[in-house]
Order: structure tokens, then C-alpha cells, then sequence
């Protein structure tokens, strides 16, 4: 299944701002939306990219090669 670019932007802001809260104030988006793409991006990929807890965001390693290929690509 194809990525689209909003999901792509909305996954390396998650990334880089380390959680969904303050990457959807960065996009001005709902939390529920950012955390919404994100999860459809994992389903599209077949992967969990992020691990969760209550308290931590973190990249699995799967999302760790992802994000390096999402920000290496032109």
C-alpha cells in the first residue's frame, strides 16, 4: 500500500518532537488525528514503528530504519 506525504510529514514530527501532543500543536492538528496517521501508516507498512507507554515515545528499529530512509529520501 502507498504512504502518502501528510502521513510521512506527521510520522517524523512525531519523530523529532518525541510525542504526538506536541507534533499535532506543531501541525495545529487534533492529537487524535496525529496518532490516527501514524497507526494507518503502521498498518499500511506491516510494522509497529513506535513503541508506547504513557510516558515515553520511542522508535522500534524497524522505525528507526524507517525515519532514516523518510528523511534520507529526496
Amino acid at each position: 500500500m502507498k504512504t502518502n506525504s501528510d502521513e510521512l510529514s506527521i510520522f517524523v514530527n512525531v519523530v523529532e518532537s518525541g510525542s504526538f501532543s506536541r507534533a499535532a500543536e506543531h501541525l495545529n492538528m487534533a492529537n487524535s488525528v496525529v496518532s490516527r496517521s501514524v497507526k494507518r501508516l503502521e498498518q499500511k507498512l506491516g510494522v509497529n514503528l513506535l513503541n508506547r507507554t504513557t510516558r515515553n515515545l520511542s522508535l522500534t528499529a524497524e522505525g528507526e530504519r524507517y525515519f532514516v530512509k523518510v528523511c534520507s529520501d529526496p
